[in-house]
């Protein structure tokens, strides 16, 4: 990563409430400890909870701008089926998306005025390499069901170079002290499950 074009591009798609902001954090604070240059930037579709929210995380030795282009996230961490397909255009090709397999319907679903896409799994399957897992089910057995995010980033982990210990501090240096025990225990969770996909 000794050029920006070497730097490492996330983009966290989800809705509001689900964490999307926390996990960015969690991932400013790895680039921190590592030394690298890093840029998040924050995208409300609607600004009620509920509404889409995507962030983007660059990180390499020097970042200058804050945003992903289409086509340049390494990765597309993803916290529904939707937002999922809604993200796939900014996976590079070779990225990979690793996504929650939970719906929530947005408000033009839950008022009848359109229908949530069906099979949207099986046609991110065959457009990317792709990690869908019930990131929602892993966090509620890990105790928390808003800990979606760091399964996630147990997932992305295992995927990455970067030392384990490194995201076990960075997620204890973010997450509120009565929340961190059942984080870290999610991100072992997906980082375990990662490890045996």
């Amino acid at each position: 990563m000794s050029e920006e074009r070497h730097a490492l591009n996330v983009v966290i798609a989800g809705v509001g409430g689900q964490g999307t902001l926390l996990a960015s954090k969690i991932l400013g604070a790895i680039a921190r400890q590592l030394g690298y240059d890093v840029k998040v930037s924050e995208v409300h579709g609607m600004s009620q909870r509920g509404g889409s929210v995507i962030t983007y995380v660059r990180m390499g030795q020097k970042v200058f701008a804050s945003l992903v282009e289409q086509k340049g996230a390494d990765f597309v961490l993803a916290f529904e089926q939707l937002e999922a397909l809604r993200a796939l255009p900014y996976l590079k090709p070779g990225g990979t998306i690793i996504m929650n397999t939970q719906r929530i319907n947005p408000l033009p679903v839950i008022v009848g005025a359109a229908q949530y896409p069906e099979n949207i799994v099986e046609t991110i399957e065959k457009a990317a390499d792709t990690v869908a897992v019930d990131a929602h089910g892993i966090a509620a057995g890990a105790g928390n069901e808003l800990a979606v995010n760091t399964v996630l980033l147990g997932i992305l982990a295992a995927r990455l170079a970067f030392d384990k210990e490194i995201w076990t501090q960075a997620i204890t240096s973010v997450v509120p002290p009565h929340f961190i025990d059942v984080n870290l225990k999610a991100f072992n969770e997906g980082f375990k499950v990662a490890s045996l996909s």
